[in-house]
């Protein structure tokens, strides 16, 4: 994508999720529907969640049908509940039907994402910590689980090993110490955010020795992580990370940490169920 503008990007995109599924033709539809037939459809929500991912959906029926209207009911970041309407699409019902599970596919995925991501941030509504995502996603939908993230008011950590440096324990291992890797690392980019990943208090001393701008405690007890706020009392970020779950990111939120990083937003979520109906 570095070379690339979004528009294209999303373009590229469509067009192959949309070669997955209709290369060489929908037999069935092409069958039965003249070329010609026009007809109107509605996307549902079979239960409550978050949308996400409105503009690639109306991008793979525009591909099919450049005449065709989309017309969003709910949009990207709104709640929905079993039995809302969420778009409404009128256009040549080839297109509609050719494109269902595409469009169904992307919004689905990515109000899962939203949804799920929701209530991550909900249950830490209060505390000043914010929901991070991380780079365990999808391989190919980095960029749109992403953007999903977003939607659910969650905020997102790297895009790529290129927007920071995070020194995790195989880096300090490699490169001897903390110290050691911290240095080599603003040597070489002195203008990137560097963050350590430090794995017990012993760590976190060695960290607020270097010019990091962001600590991880990683995997820590919630006891221990209060024992590393107030030790750090406000001179870098603090960001908790490990085995994040619904059950147990309040407490954490509560310990005064300011990220909670979730992989679980993004390498397990659950697709929101929606249906396309024709009207």
């Amino acid at each position: 994508m570095k070379n690339m503008t979004e528009a294209d990007y999303e373009k590229t995109l469509i067009e192959q999720f949309l070669a997955e599924d209709v290369d060489g033709g929908d037999i069935t539809t092409d069958s039965i529907i003249d070329k010609q037939d026009k007809s109107e459809a509605v996307i549902v929500a079979k239960e409550d969640g978050v949308i996400a991912g409105h503009r690639l959906a109306r991008g793979v029926f525009c591909a099919l049908d450049p005449d065709i209207i989309y017309d969003e009911r709910k949009s990207d970041g709104s709640f929905v509940r079993t039995g809302d309407t969420v778009v409404r699409i009128s256009g040549k019902t080839r297109a509609i039907l050719s494109g269902e599970r595409t469009a169904l596919n992307i919004l689905q995925r990515l109000s899962g994402a939203a949804t799920i991501t929701r209530r991550f941030v909900d249950q830490i509504a209060g505390t000043k910590a914010k929901i991070l995502d991380t780079r365990k996603t999808t391989p190919g939908m980095r960029v749109l689980e992403k953007y999903a993230v977003r939607m659910g008011g969650g905020d997102n950590h790297r895009i790529n090993l290129n927007d920071m440096a995070l020194i995790k324990e195989n880096h300090i291992t490699a490169a001897g110490s903390i110290q050691k890797a911290v240095q080599r690392v603003r040597k070489a980019f002195p203008d990137r955010p560097v963050e350590v990943e430090v794995r017990n208090m012993e760590e976190l001393e060695q960290a607020l020795g270097e010019p990091v701008d962001r600590i991880m405690l990683d995997n820590w007890s919630t006891e221990d992580m209060k024992k590393g706020v107030a030790r750090v009392n406000g001179r870098v970020e603090l960001e908790a990370s490990g085995n994040m779950s619904l059950e147990r990111v309040r407490e954490v939120a509560e310990t005064g940490v300011d990220l909670i990083s979730v992989g679980s937003i993004t390498h397990s979520y659950k697709s929101l169920d929606l249906s396309l109906l024709i009207v």
